[in-house]
């Protein structure tokens, strides 16, 4: 019998490794847990080695080294186990587009092996639980790029998956379909019923929709939080100057009178100053002091950026 924790794990991630050929390392050491029921997101710029880790995860890419477990199965040891329990949305459309939507729901329902008798009515639920009614009788190469994809998570869900993976589903949408496509996803979240793991490099989507995220640079996670928590590391407000010159000893010398922690960073000329209860003028004052030229300031929120820029030294919106 499985004990307490197994049963509210939904996936259990230890030390993966992915090294392709000509020793290049996509992956080192990965390990992260998921709650069952939580959305949890991986969250980096592309290359950083987001997707090679949902393959390994879901069995379609070899680990080098390391373990992973999906709803109690080992992905080494028990790799149909895995895929059984889990449905995957890839960032490429894998939906044939010769057939109607109904053909490939349908056609996805029987490869799953779902009893014959219930094939019409899962089909029916994912049509109307996706805004589908209208779309469903008309082949798929008729449907826009957000179709498609609200489809493509339909089909994913025809199974009745206990984990379903979506990795950087709205890459490639318009504003306005990735909007649309945000609440289909926010619902899943509501209904609660099934874990989600999202990777994505969209800072909104992350905070939006996940109740932990996880930073991935370089291969590596570097830090794992609530969206709240990562936030909140950077206090409630940040100080951002542009200054004409002298942006590294200004940073050292607000350090050396105690007006900003170790949370401040710099890029290029611009210096990101976190708070965390100082007072704005206290800071502006120490500028002063030090006789810095201010071409340009602002007092806003942090965001999931300067958390990423803090940690890396980059900005995962240009990375991006």
């Amino acid at each position: 019998m499985s004990g307490p924790n197994e049963q509210q794990t939904a996936i259990e991630v230890n030390d993966l490794t992915k090294v392709y050929a000509g020793g290049v390392e996509a992956v080192k050491g990965v390990t992260f847990t998921v709650r069952r029921g939580e959305v949890f997101g991986l969250l980096g710029p592309n290359g950083a080695g987001k997707s090679t880790t949902i393959g390994m995860i879901t069995t379609t890419v070899s680990p080098t080294s390391g373990s992973a477990m999906v709803a109690g199965c080992d992905i080494a040891t028990d790799p149909i186990g895995a895929r059984a329990a889990s449905a995957v949305v890839f960032q490429d459309a894998v939906v044939d587009r010769v057939l109607s939507g109904k053909r490939n729901l349908e056609n996805h329902a029987r490869l799953w092996g779902v009893p014959s008798r219930a094939i019409a009515r899962r089909v029916a639920d994912v049509t109307t639980r996706f805004g589908l009614d209208d779309l469903i009788e008309r082949t798929v190469s008729t449907y826009s790029g957000g179709q498609r994809r609200r489809l493509e998570i339909a089909r994913s869900l025809i199974s009745a998956p206990s984990v379903l993976f979506l990795d950087e589903p709205t890459v490639g949408l318009d504003p306005r379909i990735r909007h649309e496509l945000l609440d289909v996803i926010a619902g899943l979240r509501e209904a609660g019923e099934m874990t989600v793991v999202l990777t994505t490099h969209y800072l909104d989507e992350a905070e939006r929709l996940c109740d932990r995220i996880a930073i991935v640079h370089e291969g590596r996670i570097v830090a794992l939080d609530t969206p709240q928590a990562l936030l909140g590391a950077l206090g409630h407000d940040v100080v951002e100057l542009r200054v004409a010159s002298g942006a590294e000893p200004l940073l050292s010398f607000l350090r050396s009178r105690g007006v900003i922690g170790e949370g401040a960073f710099l890029v290029g000329s611009t210096l990101t100053l976190p708070l965390r209860g100082t007072p704005t003028r206290d800071v502006f004052a120490a500028v002063d002091d030090f006789g810095a030229v201010v071409v340009a300031s602002t007092t806003r929120p942090p965001t999931l950026d300067d958390v990423y820029l803090n940690l890396t030294g980059s900005s995962l919106v240009a990375a991006a």
